[in-house]
């Protein structure tokens, strides 16, 4: 039996716990620095606490990463040094560097390094990109993305609101929309963005727009806020083509729209029925479970990882300069 130990007792943490039992893995245990929260976590799961990393890494296959932004790479190291397969949250690290010796490591150790980018596994955007990939709406070039959410002060010391620590909003929360646009249409060859700390940086809050300009031409318009009243949160998807299009509103009941050029009414495209069963981390954990027992392909490599990471550090360059930034001047 596959054996999972946790590093990390917050929401994130607490969601993957929650989904690895739904899987056939055995969750060993917890560690995190903090304990109240790991003994929290393990209790309402009945496992473990470990006080170390170094003993949960003697008791498992697989470390899951699940802490803030800037500790990811000292834990990734330290679990491919012990030969252990390591799932990671996203973003995959907080500079390139450190994500290069992540996968450097674990490439050397043979062992899977698989980045958390779940928004490739909610219904609405993995249909969305099959019907892309099956033609339907022709040539895509034009993608807007919507990711707009109340300030999170729910972390650990209100980590997230410490841009040396998480990349503030533009890293956090705007990569997952940057890996899905990159998902969609390939990869991004330059970035420009404007966003309200840059021209207020003493604001708590922050919104902004970030345009990305893809190797096929493809532009992708991507609004990200945590600026929304307190418990909101709001996502939305359209994707144009030269055939059709497809939408799916912020609040919307209907799971997916396409229109398309030579059919006038629009249709709405069925989800599956399995991943509405069960929510998007579970969909991941699950697959992640078989990528680790089964060998099957990953829908999220550890390169995907580091693309978006590059692509989210040059909106923050772009941000900080005001002018738009090849992403290959991030290395």
């Amino acid at each position: 039996m596959l054996r999972v130990g946790l590093v990390g007792s917050g929401l994130m943490g607490a969601t993957h716990a929650d989904a690895w039992r739904r899987t056939s893995a055995h969750l060993a245990g917890v560690y995190s620095i903090d304990t109240d929260g790991a003994k929290r976590l393990a209790n309402q799961h009945q496992v473990g606490v470990y006080e170390s990393l170094p003993a949960l890494l003697n008791d498992v296959d697989v470390v899951d990463v699940c802490t803030p932004t800037h500790l990811h790479h000292d834990i990734a190291l330290q679990a491919a040094a012990a030969g252990k397969h390591v799932v990671c949250e996203k973003p995959l690290a907080r500079t390139m560097e450190q994500a290069r010796a992540m996968i450097a490591a674990c490439e050397e150790a043979n062992v899977q390094l698989l980045v958390a980018h779940v928004v490739r596994f909610f219904p609405e955007y993995a249909l969305a990109k099959a019907v892309v990939e099956r033609g339907d709406i022709g040539q895509v070039a034009v993608i807007r993305l919507t990711r707009c959410s109340s300030l999170p002060t729910w972390a650990t010391d209100n980590w997230l609101s410490d841009p040396v620590r998480s990349g503030g909003m533009l890293l956090d929360l705007m990569i997952h929309d940057f890996d899905y646009a990159r998902w969609v249409a390939g990869d991004v060859e330059s970035v420009y963005v404007r966003h309200v700390r840059g021209h207020n940086p003493q604001k708590v809050e922050d919104y902004g727009i970030a345009i990305l300009r893809h190797t096929s031409g493809t532009i992708s318009n991507i609004e990200g806020g945590w600026a929304y009243p307190k418990g909101m949160f709001r996502t939305a998807l359209e994707i144009a083509g030269d055939a059709g299009l497809i939408e799916h509103p912020a609040g919307s009941s209907v799971p997916l729209a396409i229109y398309r050029k030579d059919e006038g009414d629009a249709h709405v495209a069925p989800m599956p029925s399995s991943p509405l069963a069960e929510d998007p981390y579970t969909t991941e954990i699950k697959h992640f479970y078989d990528v680790i027992e089964n060998g099957t392909v990953p829908r999220v490599t550890a390169y995907d990882g580091l693309a978006a990471l590059r692509i989210a550090l040059a909106a923050v360059k772009s941000a900080a300069s005001g002018r738009s930034v090849n992403v290959a001047e991030v290395g």
